[in-house]
């Protein structure tokens, strides 16, 4: 064109306006000459497709994009926020507008270009497993909303990072890689994760660690997670975990009470699985063993003081010094033989003062009695509670074959059921109840295992001298049925005293058997003081009156014959034949 207008005329007298406006002064082949000589000074631009161009300039609000031989494009920098890192010089993908807009300038887009590539973007890089880099646009319910390749893609909270995320908006506005992990083709959903990419990192500083650890290795490493159960300790991009039971030689409530989250602190590697790729780690191995420094001269018998600190049902643990602890099992918390709870005598955070029993250093055990302060009541058991001697007791527990009374603290006793009253019972809850306060007198005494027979009915009157007196065996008494069962019936007699009678004795005259609450006469058959028993039969008050009837009969019968016997040679021959039919009458009870 250049040398068109040379031979034509000056540039400086060149007519634009004209040019443009059909004027005659350029018109026809002049002018189409004119317009193919411009055009080959203009790199090929074709609108509606994506081209790659290269960075020219960049500043806060614009990048400068050419495309090719003067063809240059603003785009708006925000455009570019997911690539930090964008400088002159480097490549780009951006979509042609328009060739030139009304000002002359080449209109193009670089969040149009990856648009349109973007669907075949994602996928291509899913299926390569590529690393991306996306832009954090916004927090959303359960996650953030992620620029990818100009696609809105999901990035859930759990997959932002491998520890736990404390502040989630620190991540907004902030370039990332990502792995895309889904794809949804039917709705153009994607998700991606960028903790993916951690774990494949720290799974090869894993290995690289583990490789090169060594058993009794101290490291140091960052507090990075704290559990119930211990601690995880960031050792550089590979984590340990002291379980609890060794962050302290003493016993712990939770790992807080040692150490806080992103503190430093020094472990031993105390074991490593390089399958599993686990490492544990200890922070109590750094310290000597309290046992270890534990005053040699303590020993069998002497006093120690420390604070509860665990109470089972068995017994209560008791720490001397941090990490030196002592068991106080629960029979050597009182002299009391009666089945106790630890939690009777102790509780968490008491300060208690007890006697070493046994002392074990190598196997770092300790047993410790609270009893063996105290005076042994059993010591003057005999001088203090003499056979015989009368004391009142409290009931403290009640069982089937009789009742546990306690004399004093440590002093119990049993009275059985047979000693409980002179009549019989059924169970021992019928006189007493727990907590009762009772009369007992001392019957016999066990020192070696420290048991103690008492006896309550003893202070009793025996009211059986007094039934034997009243209910004597062959005297009738009158007494109601209370109750019948298949052996026979019990009947209250008066005074509360109480008979048995088998079910053939209470057969009434007619032949019927007797009911509960009929009362009818009875006759004492026995009496058995032993086991406190009177039996009863209804029978033989009436059948003993109609043997007697029967008996008197037949004596009467008998002197009748021997009368007619002895004057039986004074009748005469007719009279021998009615005296005959007379014997014979009186022989079949006629």
């Amino acid at each position: 064109m250049a040398e068109f207008l040379n031979a034509s005329v000056a540039p400086e007298a060149f007519d634009w306006d004209a040019f443009e406006g059909d004027s005659a002064l350029y018109g026809g082949a002049e002018k189409a000459q004119i317009q193919d000589a411009y055009n080959q000074t203009l790199s090929k631009v074709v609108e509606n497709e994506v081209v790659e161009g290269e960075v020219t300039a960049i500043n806060k609000r614009e990048v400068i994009v050419t495309i090719g031989g003067k063809s240059e494009g603003v785009i708006s920098a925000p455009e570019f926020r997911y690539n930090p890192d964008l400088k002159v010089g480097d490549k780009v993908e951006v979509f042609v507008e328009s060739a030139e807009d009304r000002k002359g300038q080449l209109v193009i887009s670089h969040k149009k270009a990856r648009a349109l590539k973007s669907w075949d973007r994602v996928n291509e890089a899913y299926n390569n497993n590529e690393i991306v880099k996306g832009f954090v646009k916004t927090r959303t319910k359960g996650g953030m909303i992620v620029d990818v390749f100009g696609i809105e893609a999901f990035l859930p909270g759990s997959q932002i990072d491998i520890k736990p995320i404390r502040d989630y908006d620190a991540y907004v506005n902030q370039p990332i890689d990502f792995k895309i992990v889904k794809i949804n083709q039917e709705f153009r959903n994607v998700v991606v994760s960028h903790k993916a990419l951690l774990e494949a990192e720290q799974e090869q500083k894993r290995s690289e660690l583990i490789s090169k650890l060594e058993k009794g290795q101290v490291l140091e490493g960052t507090v990075k997670n704290i559990t119930n159960y211990g601690v995880f300790v960031d050792l550089g991009g590979v984590d340990g975990l002291i379980h609890i039971t060794d962050l302290s030689w003493g016993r712990v409530n939770h790992p807080e009470e040692f150490v806080q989250l992103d503190q430093k602190i020094k472990v031993v590697v105390l074991d490593f699985n390089e399958q599993q790729k686990r490492i544990a780690l200890g922070y109590k191995q750094l310290t000597p063993h309290p046992w270890d420094s534990l005053d040699a001269n303590l020993k069998v018998g002497d006093k120690v003081k420390g604070k509860v600190i665990l109470i089972a049902d068995y017994g209560a643990f008791v720490e001397i010094v941090p990490g030196v602890e002592g068991l106080i099992h629960v029979s050597e918390m009182s002299w009391s033989p009666r089945l106790h709870s630890a939690q009777e005598f102790l509780k968490v955070g008491d300060e208690v003062e007890a006697q070493i029993l046994t002392i074990d250093r190598e196997n770092r055990k300790m047993s410790l009695g609270l009893k063996q302060l105290t005076s042994n009541p059993w010591g003057n058991i005999r001088e203090k509670y003499p056979v015989g001697s009368k004391h009142k007791a409290v009931v403290r527990n009640i069982t089937n074959f009789g009742v546990f009374a306690e004399l004093e603290d440590g002093v119990e006793g049993l009275v059985h059921i047979s000693d409980l009253s002179w009549n019989k019972i059924k169970h021992p809850s019928e006189l007493v109840a727990a907590g009762d306060t009772i009369d007992v007198q001392i019957i016999d005494f066990d020192e070696a295992n420290h048991k103690l027979s008492l006896g309550h009915k003893q202070l009793l009157p025996n009211p059986w001298a007094e039934i034997e007196a009243k209910y004597t065996v062959g005297s009738t008494v009158e007494g109601t049925i209370a109750s019948v069962t298949d052996k026979g019936a019990t009947i209250t007699l008066d005074g509360d005293v109480e008979g048995f009678a088998f079910n053939r004795e209470i057969l009434k005259e007619d032949g019927k058997p007797a009911v509960a609450g009929e009362t009818l006469p009875f006759r004492v058959v026995e009496l058995r003081r032993s086991t406190h028993r009177i039996l009863l039969s209804h029978v033989r008050t009436y059948a003993e009156a109609k043997e007697k009837a029967a008996a008197a009969e037949v004596d009467n019968t008998k002197k009748a014959v021997k009368k007619i016997n002895s004057s039986v040679e004074k009748t005469t021959l007719g009279d021998i034949d009615a005296l005959a039919a007379l014997k014979e009458k009186l022989e079949k009870g006629e």
